[in-house]
């Protein structure tokens, strides 16, 4: 083979390196960019996940703890609510009870609704155990809160927001469940660093929070951010 042929064809081979090398580094960037995106619009999923990765009996341990006491503050928060004495209200995403047992005791009559049928099977427990009044189970599914229309006079949903997924056409659905003039309750963690609740990545930020459920029907936000240390508080009708 002659030295030109040898030449010309060290240039092919090289320039054909080069290409399928640049292919590999323009399919690794979009690959990286899908699964930025994937986690972007998928924290619900994420935060879903997370939370399976431990058993139920670790996290009734968590949420019933007095270190959770400590920063949830509920006399706060019932204190905030006002009077709800005869009211009808859902504890949404209501896990091993640790709100609806405090409505309840307040005289709220409470729907403590859940996904999980282990939780429900907790709850269950926990409300025979101690002659609990007031409480009604309910296992809902992922994609609806499971409510008639106008049942309630509040739905209460606390660090259970950013699990939600398609969360515009989920609290639509809340909304029309809730009467009149009866009113959304969101507490949830801010979007940053924290000792409590889930890493940032699987926390919604305020404001999008205020634009879904406005886009979800609700006209009249009222934003609270000083009552409780790491959480914000939405009611919203």
């Amino acid at each position: 083979m002659s030295k030109v042929k040898q030449l010309f064809l060290a240039i092919i081979i090289m320039l054909a390196f080069t290409a399928c090398k640049e292919n590999n580094q323009k399919n690794a960037i979009q690959d990286a960019m899908h699964e930025t995106n994937h986690d972007k619009h998928d924290s619900s999923k994420s935060a879903n996940e997370h939370m399976q990765r431990s058993s139920t009996k670790d996290l009734i341990e968590r949420f019933e703890s007095p270190e959770r006491d400590a920063y949830q503050n509920p006399e706060k928060v019932l204190e905030y609510l006002g009077d709800i004495n005869g009211k009808k209200i859902m504890d949404l995403g209501a896990g091993s009870g640790y709100f609806s047992v405090k409505l309840a005791e307040k005289g709220a009559h409470v729907i403590a609704a859940d996904v999980s049928n282990k939780f429900q099977d907790a709850l269950k427990k926990r409300i025979e155990e101690n002659n609990l009044e007031n409480i009604e189970l309910r296992k809902i599914p992922y994609d609806s809160p499971n409510l008639s229309d106008n049942e309630v006079d509040m739905v209460l949903i606390v660090n259970t927001y950013h699990h939600i997924e398609n969360r515009i056409d989920y609290f639509s659905k809340v909304k029309k469940g809730i009467k009149l003039n009866g009113e959304l309750v969101v507490i949830d963690y801010f979007k940053k660093e924290l000792p409590v609740g889930p890493s940032v990545d699987h926390k919604i930020d305020l404001e999008t929070v205020k634009s879904e459920l406005e886009k979800a029907g609700y006209t009249q936000l009222d934003v609270n951010v000083d009552l409780l240390p790491y959480q914000f508080i939405i009611r919203a009708k």
